[in-house]
């Protein structure tokens, strides 16, 4: 692993990418922080607030945490004095992303015990600004299995689209939009969700 190659115990950055994360995310204040409207805290700030909460990280740490996250859930300013998360946030900001056409399908990663909510109002944000969906079955099963047995299901972005819906993407291709009905939905054969071309 690249980390270990470079003498970086990489528990010790899961544990402070974890933390980033739901800083940037969701809680600021915990980190002493300010994002702007975009979602940007000042790196120096940032390692600052962490080191008093005591999550030390030096900024090549910092730099590997970006650099190794599988997700690729953080970004650098072009000018690398500024770092935000790419998507997830409960907190206001506007990531400044430009509609896209999305792909004719995406896809959904989630759990069993999910569906008959889901069946029924489609898919929300919860407490996000949008919902996240996909561009392969890979990631989305990685993402469902965060939660227990995964179950992917398709989305028919393309028809969506069609229909009005706005979609984003983000630097790191995850695709953004506000909810999903479900009449969008499909999934598996034989996993209870409705059919995607209905």
């Amino acid at each position: 692993m690249e980390t270990e190659r470079r003498g970086l115990d990489p528990r010790r950055l899961v544990r402070a990418s974890k933390y980033i994360a739901r800083v940037l995310r969701h809680d600021p204040g915990r980190a002493g922080l300010r994002l702007d409207a975009q979602g940007w805290a000042p790196v120096d700030a940032l390692l600052s607030g962490l080191r008093r909460a005591d999550v030390r990280l030096s900024r090549a740490e910092l730099d590997a945490v970006v650099a190794g996250n599988d997700k690729r859930r953080f970004e650098f300013s072009a000018d690398r004095t500024r770092i935000r998360a790419r998507q997830g946030h409960s907190v206001a900001v506007d990531l400044g992303l430009a509609p896209a056409v999305p792909p004719e399908v995406l896809y959904h990663g989630t759990v069993g015990r999910s569906l008959p909510a889901i069946s029924a109002e489609g898919l929300r944000p919860m407490n996000r600004h949008d919902v996240h969906l996909s561009p392969d079955t890979a990631t989305a099963t990685r993402v469902g299995a965060r939660r227990g047995r995964p179950v992917v299901l398709t989305v028919a972005a393309g028809r969506m689209h069609r229909d009005g819906h706005v979609f984003r993407v983000t630097g790191n291709g995850v695709w953004l939009v506000p909810a999903v009905p479900p009449e969008y939905l499909g999934g598996a054969a034989g996993d209870g969700a409705p059919a995607a071309d209905g």
